[in-house]
């Protein structure tokens, strides 16, 4: 088990999703402006989260995305495993030396054993406790039959014509 930058990446944009999951769907373009990472990158991992049951889409205006289970129910080890490919030991075995190999494996499961007992309501509690802000969900526009400023009135003349008859009398 590795923390990658997909690995990190995922845990900050669930952090984030937890946050302000209250509020309703949260919108992956929302997550972008304040995580700044790119959209498509994040339609990937929400994708491989949505494929292992930890988030939910909600299609349609007001849409986006909740968590697939409570918050407490998903670890850090649930989201990173869920966007990062399993390492290949085949694949290491030609660098690695058998003496190395071992403490490797060793070292990753008892990262993904820490990792285990790392929930996403406690590290958005943790947030809370240091403070962040969470901004209310914004407010939707809705198309209006009635314009929200009066226009303006003026008895100034609208023309050349109109403004030399008023000089006129």
């Amino acid at each position: 088990m590795r923390m990658s930058t997909k690995g990190r990446f995922a845990v900050n944009a669930l952090i984030d999703l937890a946050l302000r999951e209250p509020a309703g769907p949260v919108a992956l373009a929302a997550i972008c402006a304040r995580q700044q990472v790119s959209l498509s990158y994040l339609e990937q991992l929400f994708s491989r989260l949505r494929k292992n049951g930890l988030v939910e889409s909600t299609r349609g205006p007001g849409g986006g995305y909740t968590l697939g289970r409570s918050a407490a129910a998903i670890s850090v080890a649930d989201i990173v495993s869920a966007v990062d490919e399993p390492m290949d030991d085949a694949a290491h075995e030609e660098r690695d030396e058998s003496y190395s190999r071992e403490l490797w494996q060793r070292l990753n499961a008892v990262m993904l054993e820490h990792m285990s007992t790392i929930t996403l309501k406690s590290l958005v509690d943790d947030q809370i406790a240091g403070g962040v802000a969470v901004e209310a969900r914004p407010v939707r526009r809705a198309i209006s039959a009635r314009s929200p400023v009066a226009p303006l009135r003026t008895t100034a003349p609208n023309s050349v014509f109109a403004l030399a008859r008023s000089m006129a009398l």
